[in-house]
């Protein structure tokens, strides 16, 4: 079987810019884009929220917020014993902690390709996920200061665009209902795939000129990109095994644990540790896991899942 033709965009995207094309998305376009999938992705969790919230769901989502804190508490000794500064650890640590809306969206498509079906509240988890790691990354990096302007951060965090877009997706799908949202389907049905292919085109140019930073960073972060997404894939493939989720709800919840978020983690870091490099974060969530997680990681988490569930392959 082929490659789904969203992959390949990021794939052309990737070529193009480590060819040095002059192929470039205006700026307005890709926040346009990233607009569009974070409300396709919230209104649709929204309109299955209300169909299907329940005592369950609540137990549920209490636990992926439990991983949510696990796992920047996991990467954080892991980067300390790779030598990275205490202050860098930590936002890495943020990062990895956090989820990536960008490969969210690109598993919805593959499990859609595969015909795997999944819980379809799977959204609400993506913003669950969003906020602990964050907290705990600044906590890590220089502990409950009174230099902590917590204000400022936490409207950063809870007022952010990507978080406020996903809840307010969320809100409106929640609130309408199916039958009152259907004239806004469209968002994620027909216009997602679309929208995702020229979003991940956009991904790969922007992959691509954070390829050079490995020169200054090397093994070790190379190392850490590729081995932690493997770990964070196993522990959420197993609580998501232990919730009792569909071998595509573990799957998608495994590939949630394995990304890093590059858009509203790098902008709550730049608040709230300014003295911590962007470019290393940058370099290891966009430069290396999202590139591998796309092209490898998404169906070795699919396997993972169907191994754990005993699904057939």
């Amino acid at each position: 079987m082929g490659l789904d033709p969203v992959v390949l965009f990021f794939i052309f995207g990737l070529v193009a810019g480590l060819l040095k094309s002059e192929l470039k998305l205006p700026t307005a376009l890709y926040e346009t884009l990233s607009i569009l999938l974070l409300l396709a992705i919230g209104l649709h969790g929204g309109v299955e929220l209300a169909a299907q919230a329940s005592p369950a769901l609540l137990g549920q989502s209490l636990l992926v917020l439990g991983m949510g804190c696990l796992l920047p508490l996991i990467a954080f000794p892991l980067l300390r014993l790779l030598r990275f500064g205490r202050v860098d650890s930590a936002s890495l640590a943020a990062h990895y902690g956090s989820v990536s809306a960008g490969t969210f969206a690109v598993v919805v498509a593959y499990l859609q390709a595969q015909n795997v079906s999944f819980e379809s509240y799977m959204p609400l988890f993506v913003a669950i996920l969003e906020i602990p790691a964050i907290l705990i990354g600044i906590v890590m990096a220089k502990g409950v200061s009174r230099d902590t302007h917590w204000k400022e951060l936490g409207r950063e965090i809870f007022l952010g665009k990507s978080i406020m877009i996903l809840l307010g997706g969320l809100a409106i799908g929640a609130i309408a209902g199916k039958e009152n949202i259907a004239p806004l389907a469209p968002f994620y049905t027909t216009m997602f795939k679309p929208v995702l292919a020229l979003f991940l085109l956009e991904m790969g140019l922007i992959a691509s000129s954070q390829m050079g930073s490995l020169k200054r960073y090397g093994l070790r972060l190379a190392a850490f990109g590729l081995g932690f997404p493997l770990l964070g894939a196993m522990i959420g493939g197993t609580l998501g095994h232990i919730m009792g989720l569909s071998v595509g709800g573990v799957a998608m919840l495994a590939t949630l644990a394995a990304s890093a978020s590059y858009i509203a983690v790098p902008a709550a870091m730049r608040l709230a540790l300014p003295e911590a490099n962007p470019s290393l974060s940058l370099t290891a969530a966009l430069g290396i896991t999202f590139p591998f997680n796309i092209l490898v990681g998404i169906p070795l988490y699919l396997q993972l899942a169907q191994t754990l569930t005993g699904a057939p392959a």
